[in-house]
Parts: structure tokens; sequence; C-alpha cells
């Protein structure tokens, strides 16, 4: 699979990597065997980078990462956690004390004397213009804690913010083919500024496979299920904050121009092409439950050009039906 450096960490990772959110939970539940089988699966397709949080499953799935690593040590797979939601979102928890104590539990989780990349994790936006907050990471990079330090972001504008900071080498954002706001100002900035763009939620919650229809029914324990208006986080990590039946009757418009792409693919591969074919993005992190989803998702790195039709028809649904909705939202 293709690699590209990841921004200022200068690490090579794969252009599909893997979200774990899937593997913690708020997505119903996942053995602890169907989940190294996903790992397993991924690494053997190409993937080189997992992307983990210390709040998926309360640390949960920065447990199996670790354990898988500590099985398949020789493998170069980059690890980016994530820290900060396990607390009141107010900006004085966000402080050095606290940073230590959580890297130390991610280290702890992950079985990794320093963690490769630690993200601050959607925090609250004014942390992104504190000079303290920059100060603390850049003391965990000198102490050897961690190798470099990201953002993981809900708006574009966060995302400039923390940019224009010279040791943040990462920001991950939303990006779909539901969601192109990031193409206007926070990818050419990545690309002017050096930094690596990790883009998560590229289905858009599963929409963007085109299996869903309205009668379609989510577990309890699944954000798709408990999170539709935001009661538990930010709307827009759920269905890229599509309502959900507009997103289903979309879902299958995009379908419709898969379909008449010169070349096989299915509509949830077509949609991890369209993003990894924006310039200026990095990697992107779909999440898998099963090893069929983890191989068919790592195959959509290898896809050919979408082709200007494709990029054409999918611009054209974005302005005619979303853009009013949720363009200006984050």
């Amino acid at each position: 699979m293709e690699e590209r450096v990841l921004g200022r960490t200068e690490r090579p990772v794969s252009v599909i990597g893997l979200g774990t959110w899937q593997l913690g939970a708020d997505w119903g539940e996942v053995s602890e065997t169907a989940a190294l089988e996903v790992l397993g699966a991924a690494v053997e397709s190409g993937v080189t980078f997992f992307d983990t949080a210390d709040v998926y499953g309360d640390g949960r799935s920065e447990q199996l990462i670790g354990r898988f690593r500590a099985e398949h040590s020789d493998l170069p797979i980059m690890v980016a956690t994530k820290m900060g939601r396990r607390v009141d979102q107010v900006p004085e928890n966000y402080t050095l004390q606290n940073f230590r104590a959580w890297t130390d539990r991610s280290r702890r989780n992950l079985g990794m004397d320093r963690l490769d990349l630690v993200q601050l994790h959607c925090p609250p936006t004014a942390v992104y213009s504190s000079d303290q907050l920059y100060d603390a990471l850049d003391t965990l990079v000198a102490d050897g804690a961690i190798a470099n330090y990201g953002v993981s972001v809900e708006t574009g504008d966060e995302a400039l913010t923390a940019m224009s900071r010279r040791g943040t080498a990462t920001v991950q954002i939303i990006l779909n083919a539901f969601r192109h706001k990031p193409l206007e100002a926070v990818l050419p900035s990545a690309i002017q500024n050096g930094v690596g763009i990790i883009a998560r939620v590229p289905l858009a919650s599963g929409l963007l496979s085109g299996g869903y229809t309205t009668s379609t029914r989510f577990a309890e324990n699944d954000h798709r299920n408990f999170n539709r208006s935001g009661q538990a986080f930010d709307v827009g990590e759920t269905f890229s904050g599509v309502d959900y039946e507009t997103g289903v009757r979309l879902a299958q418009e995009f379908a419709d121009l898969v379909a008449k792409l010169p070349f096989d693919a299915t509509p949830a591969q077509a949609a991890l092409a369209w993003v990894v074919q924006q310039e200026g993005v990095t990697t992107v992190i779909p999440g898998a439950r099963t090893v069929a989803q983890s191989k068919a998702n790592a195959a959509a790195g290898e896809l050919p050009p979408l082709g200007e039709e494709f990029l054409d028809g999918v611009r054209e649904l974005y302005d005619r039906e979303l853009r009013a909705q949720i363009h200006a939202r984050w």
C-alpha cells in the first residue's frame, strides 16, 4: 500500500489506517478475539497506522493494541492515541500534571515506553490558543514520554489555530464525501505548514457504505443510536452531522455514482478513495468490526484515480443537498 509521511512526525504511514473506536466501545459489542483478528487483517493488508484513544472502552482499545503489538513486536506499526476526554471538558483540566498522568496510563495500556503520537481529543476551543498547553506538550516530548503531538478537532478554525504552532505534527479532522469544509482552508494550510492530516469518520458513520435503510436499527450502546442529536458528544461525530433519513437517501445517490466508475469498487471503498485522493490528506482511518471489513477498507488504498466525472458528481451532491445544512457548522 502507498505510504505518505505523516507531517512533522517524519514517519511514513499507510494511506489507509485503522480507527479503533469500534474495538473499544460505542459501536456495539466486539469480542477480544474478533478485535485482535481485525488488527491482524489490517496489518496483513498493508496497514501501518492505528488510531486509538484512552477513552475508547476506558482503555480497552489501547490494551488490545498493546497486546497485538507485544505479539507482533517486529511489525512497523505507528500508534496514535488521544487524551483529554476522561475529565470534565474545561480548559483548567488541560495541565502538565494531567498530561503526565494520562500519557503514563496510555503507555501502560499500549506497552510503550514512548508514545508515537498523542493527540488532544477534541478539547474546548479555548485550549487550542493556550501557550501553556503547548509548553506542557513540548515538555512531554523533551521528557521522552511522547515522540510527537497533534490535535483532533471538531472545526476548521480549531485546526488552523493548532497548525500555527510549530510543535503541532498532525491534525485529525472529519472529512468525507458528506463533509467538504476542510477542503477550503485546512488542507491547503496543512500542505503549507508541513502538518499531517488524519481524516476520520470517512464513511459518515457507515452511511457511505450504502448498507443502511431508514428501518435499520442500531444497538442501544451504539452512538448511532444514542448520539443522533448530540446527546453525548458533538453531533458531527455521528453520521457527520447529517440527519439520518437524508443521509440514507444521499448514500443511495453516492452508490449510483460509484456504479458508473470504470472499475469495480464498493461504495465504501470509493468513499475511502475519495478521501485519500484529496491533496493534503496523509491517511484515513476507517473503523472495522470484522476481518472482511478490515481487508475491504485496506483494498481501497489501491484503487485508481476516481476521475473528474465522479468527483464532479460528489461535489454536486454536496452543494445541492448538504452545503446549506452542515457546511457552516464545523
